[in-house]
């Protein structure tokens, strides 16, 4: 074998790398992150996990790329641990797959419909086909797949030129005694291993394996501790995607590599003692690519078969051996969103997760703001403590939120992404300052306590009717963003003209009450500032109904919206307005003057002011 082999046969392994990269990298391309969203729905059940792995391995010819998938997955918190042990499994069966196709090469027929399936002689039609659609296409997901198809001929013409680079060694007295090292099994594991962990890639090795086959000194007895090995090799990448990810993460290259070693010893222990004690002549005989690749299959099946069944023992296990930091698990949830940097290439499930922690804002912006209104109520340390845990939540959330949308936004994304960020971007500002004013309110309240001051029973009984009207306008908001409900939005910006209706009459009864002596004055900035506040929050959720319009509606203008309809110019509207005025009604008084009294003992304990 000359030094002009050798390039040739290094030359075309890094073809076969290359097409690999192409092929995988596209066809992820083409699914467009929906294979990400489907793992992180799908696989809670654990034979839907072992399919779906071997699906999406099939579909992207990559187990490594989909590991990775899964590290990102369980770093970002969005699956759990346990649910990735069949995908990775499945993935073991899929990746069988590229050996078969890679077998094809070793056709030798007169045949002309058996010579079409040699890659050699079908790759260049591939190639031109995929040439083809990159340059004439004028849609992207046209051109990936003719990234697709072009990255497939590189990898087979790799394939080619290392089976003609290897074709001298099989009269190499050479090459011939070097494999005799191959007849140690425990040698052969460790190359397998060694070669696969530094090209990160085991349907490579896979690849020079069959292509060393076509020169007929492969042994059955040989190949089959390499392939071994190569299985336990191809979790280098996962290993490697494991730097710095969370605990958990970890532990998703933590059970591939468990998944390999286990499986490689129930098989390499029998192998061995059968080669020891039994003569087989099968182990002597020369093996093929066709039978390279069944051997992949087989063995690989099998480890799945015996290694399924304990699939969360094997969890249990890496769990003792990968163990996280004394609180790990107790910070992770005060934590805000965090988003793998694997996943920001899928956009549509990085929306996802943004929208799930918005989600839970507005969830926590009802809860703070409503539990500020009942502590005027009746005011305790323990709704003081729920605001703020709230309004801390929120600020980590929002933080968060801005960092992960305005990255992502920098990216290239399509118009519906586009307007989700936006819509996204636009409502944590609104929820967080829904927060803000539960804050204010509650410390209010809390002024009012130690002040000794309450309101009058008219007072209350307004504020009851305002409460109402805007515990309801924070409910229909919440609904109307977590369900997307366009509807549903339509119906906040009547009832919050009904709640500034509310306030404004509110203040002026108040004026009333000063004026005919039913309260006092110094008392009624915090009245101000409660009707005020809840006239704020209504304004917040107004606009977030707004946004969720536009967003459901990408024609509709937000400033033309909201004009047409506070000039009566929608029936429906009109309607809901009535509705809500109706629903919400203040009581009816009628005031006397008091008359002024001319001296009046002064009372031994100081009574609460009333307002």
């Amino acid at each position: 074998m000359t030094i002009f082999s050798i390039l040739t046969m290094i030359g075309g392994l890094a073809f076969f790398l290359f097409g690999m990269n192409i092929m995988s990298s596209n066809l992820e391309k083409v699914a467009g992150g929906k294979l990400e969203v489907v793992l992180q729905r799908l696989t809670s059940n654990l034979w839907k996990s072992l399919a779906l792995g071997a699906a999406i391995t099939i579909a992207i010819q990559s187990s490594s790329a989909l590991t990775v998938m899964l590290v990102g997955l369980v770093n970002s918190g969005i699956m759990e641990l346990g649910n990735t042990v069949g995908a990775i499994m499945g993935a073991d069966i899929g990746t069988t797959l590229t050996a078969w196709i890679l077998s094809l090469s070793g056709i030798q027929s007169d045949n002309i419909f058996m010579s079409l399936l040699k890659p050699a002689n079908f790759s260049p039609i591939v190639a031109l086909i995929g040439v083809g659609l990159i340059m004439e296409a004028k849609q992207q997901k046209k051109k990936d797949i003719g990234a697709i198809l072009c990255g497939f001929a590189v990898l087979m013409f790799g394939m080619t030129l290392m089976s003609q680079a290897v074709e001298p060694l099989a009269e190499s007295e050479q090459f011939t005694s070097m494999l005799t090292a191959f007849d140690n099994p425990v040698l052969g594991l460790l190359i397998g291993t060694v070669f696969t962990g530094i090209i990160q890639s085991s349907a490579a090795s896979i690849g020079i394996l069959q292509a060393l086959s076509l020169t007929g000194t492969i042994t059955y007895g040989a190949a089959i501790p390499l392939i071994m090995g190569l299985n336990i090799g191809t979790c280098m990448t996962a290993l490697l995607s494991s730097i710095g990810v969370s605990t958990d993460a970890k532990r998703v290259a933590g059970i591939h590599i468990a998944i390999k070693v286990l499986g490689a010893i129930i098989a390499f222990i029998p192998f061995v003692l059968i080669r020891q004690f039994v003569d087989l002549p099968i182990l002597s005989q020369t093996i093929n690519p066709v039978a390279i690749a069944a051997i992949h299959s087989v063995y690989n099946i099998a480890m799945v078969l015996v290694l399924l069944p304990f699939n969360q023992l094997i969890v249990k296990l890496i769990k003792k051996i990968i163990r996280g930091k004394k609180g790990e698990e107790a910070e992770e949830k005060f934590r805000g969103l965090v988003i793998d940097e694997r996943l920001y290439n899928s956009p549509n499930i990085v929306i996802s997760q943004c929208k799930e922690s918005t989600i839970e804002m507005a969830h926590l912006a009802y809860e703070s703001f409503s539990t500020s209104l009942s502590a005027f109520e009746e005011y305790s340390e323990e709704k003081l403590d729920t605001i703020n845990r709230c309004e801390k939540r929120l600020d980590i959330l929002e933080d968060s939120l801005n960092s992960i949308l305005i990255r992502l936004s920098a990216r290239e994304l399509t118009d519906e992404v586009n307007n989700e960020v936006n819509e996204i971007l636009y409502c944590i500002r609104e929820f967080e300052r829904i927060g803000d004013y539960g804050v204010n309110m509650v410390n209010n309240a809390k002024s009012m306590v130690e002040r000794k001051v309450v309101f009058s029973n008219k007072a209350y009984e307004e504020i009851a009717v305002l409460n109402s009207a805007v515990r309801q306008i924070l409910q229909m908001t919440v609904d109307a963003f977590e369900h997307d409900d366009v509807a549903l939005a339509a119906k906040v910006e009547p009832l919050e003209q009904v709640i500034d209706n509310l306030t404004e009459t509110i203040k002026n009864r108040h004026i009333d009450r000063l004026r005919y002596g039913d309260c006092r004055g110094d008392t009624g900035i915090v009245l101000d500032d409660y009707v005020t506040f809840c006239s704020r929050v209504s304004d917040h959720c107004s606009n977030t109904a707004v946004t969720i319009i536009q967003t459901g509606n990408a024609n509709r203008d937000a400033h033309k919206y909201l004009n047409r309809l506070k000039k009566g110019n929608d029936a429906e509207y009109q309607k809901s307005y009535a509705d809500f005025e109706e629903t919400f009604q203040l009581p009816e008084y009628t005031w006397k003057k008091k008359k002024k009294k001319a001296a009046a003992a002064a009372p031994k304990e100081p009574s609460p002011t009333k307002a």
